[in-house]
């Protein structure tokens, strides 16, 4: 199978895959060729057969495992980057069904709204900071398409970095108001803290694994643009979701964001 075919054979999988909610197992054991250049070229076909058939648009991007901790417990690495699109978004205080997912998990994150492009060689975190409209509060539903979230980083690259689903807060902040760094985290599960963190968790600053992932972006004439979110990556473990579940997360100086999951 040449390499066009593979490309076009994975994201039929994958896509498939989402759409009907049920695993498929790793595709390097299948395609020894796949490796994170190719599997970003089948990230790029996903995304596209997702904009065709769904009547999508690109609304920004997100980082996972940005952790070291992460990476060394999904035995990766380096980070990894997908797309989000228009019709992955929910809303505060809307419940959310779990019928679509196939082993949902949430994470906290902090999200990144930009008001311009972000292009250049060695993009730097106060590129980022100087681009950034404002951040706010955001969950992400990750839910990867391997059988028991079981991969290597060509394949959850290849699978749009386990994306599914992720609401923000409707309260913006300037990102000069806190110091991002050390800006402290609290994420509850039923009204039980679950997990505390800092901003710091995300590659020593959130920022810093967005100029990573744009750097990553420019090799591949890609770039942020004007109006996108970005997630940058989860400052804590990811959590199953079972019907019923409420989460929240709440920042030092960014407030708090809320979500509830319903059969």
């Amino acid at each position: 199978m040449i390499e066009t075919d593979v490309i076009g054979h994975i994201a039929d999988e994958l896509y498939n895959a989402e759409t009907n909610a049920y695993e498929v197992d790793k595709f390097v054991d299948q395609f020894p060729e796949l490796d994170v250049e190719l599997a970003y070229h089948i990230q790029d076909r996903l995304i596209e057969m997702k904009c065709n058939k769904e009547n999508a648009k690109i609304s920004g991007r997100k980082l996972g495992l940005t952790s070291k901790s992460k990476q060394e417990m999904m035995g990766v690495h380096e980070p990894s980057y997908g797309v989000l699109l228009d019709n992955m978004q929910l809303f505060e205080g809307d419940p959310i069904s779990t019928k679509p997912f196939i082993h949902a998990k949430v994470e906290p994150e902090i999200a990144f709204v930009f008001d311009k492009e972000v292009s250049g060689d060695h993009i730097t975190v106060a590129d980022i900071l100087d681009a950034t409209a404002y951040i706010t509060p955001a969950m992400e539903i990750i839910d990867s398409r391997y059988r028991n979230f079981d991969f290597t980083l060509p394949d959850v690259v290849a699978d749009n970095s386990s994306s599914s689903r992720y609401l923000i807060s409707e309260r913006f902040y300037q990102v000069n108001d806190v110091d991002l760094r050390l800006m402290g985290m609290v994420f509850k599960k039923n009204g039980e803290i679950v997990a505390t963190s800092a901003g710091a968790a995300v590659m020593g600053h959130p920022a810093r694994a967005i100029a990573w992932m744009a750097n990553k972006l420019k090799e591949r004439n890609q770039r942020i643009q004007p109006g996108e979110v970005v997630l940058s990556g989860a400052l804590a473990k990811a959590f199953a979701i079972e019907p019923g579940d409420h989460f929240s997360v709440s920042f030092d100086g960014i407030g708090a964001l809320e979500a509830a999951f319903i059969e």
